[in-house]
């Protein structure tokens, strides 16, 4: 199934609300992704997602629908060279291998724009779905913490997956652009 990656817009709101508002989406991520997922909610990510002039945050476009999202966060401090990636798919585009090509494509756009040198995701133990894609992707596992997030009232495990500069341009390493 054929997606692009584009910036998000207030023209996105109706969609975002509309496949964002799924308790299956929302029991994976962390506690801002909230459920119900409302209008408000909406308003705000998108402001969030549209602020920066080089967008971190990007939809997952399909047929002129925004049907999900993915970005990357650089840090700072003393991780100022990581960036921690999340993303979420609507239910209905589950299973489609849509996810691991965005991670790719945005693993890409991550290095190409930010002097990075890794890519990091954190899914829950209990999310063997997100595992796999980040797996195809190129990540490798680097820890797993047990019980160390509470989410749902249970505590659940924490992975860590990482994708380095290194092994996706190998020494044909971009620089980053502005």
């Amino acid at each position: 199934m054929d997606f692009s990656l584009r910036p998000w817009s207030m023209n996105d709101l109706d969609n975002l609300v509309k496949y964002a508002n799924n308790f299956n989406i929302a029991k994976n991520l962390t506690n801002l992704f909230p459920y119900p997922y409302k209008e408000e909610n909406g308003k705000q990510f998108i402001g969030m997602a549209t602020e920066p002039e080089l967008p971190n945050v990007l939809a997952i476009d399909i047929n002129g629908e925004a049907v999900g999202s993915i970005g990357v966060h650089p840090q700072k401090d003393i991780m100022c060279k990581n960036a921690e990636m999340g993303y979420w798919l609507a239910e209905p585009f589950w299973g489609k291998g849509i996810m691991t090509r965005a991670v790719v494509q945005m693993v890409e756009y991550g290095f190409k724009h930010w002097d990075i040198n890794r890519i990091y995701a954190r899914p829950f133990g209990t999310n063997t779905a997100s595992q796999k894609v980040l797996e195809k992707a190129g990540f490798m596992l680097e820890h797993r913490f047990e019980k160390t997030v509470f989410k749902n009232g249970e505590y659940l495990d924490e992975l860590y997956y990482a994708v380095r500069r290194q092994s996706v341009f190998g020494n044909n390493l971009p620089q980053k652009s502005f």
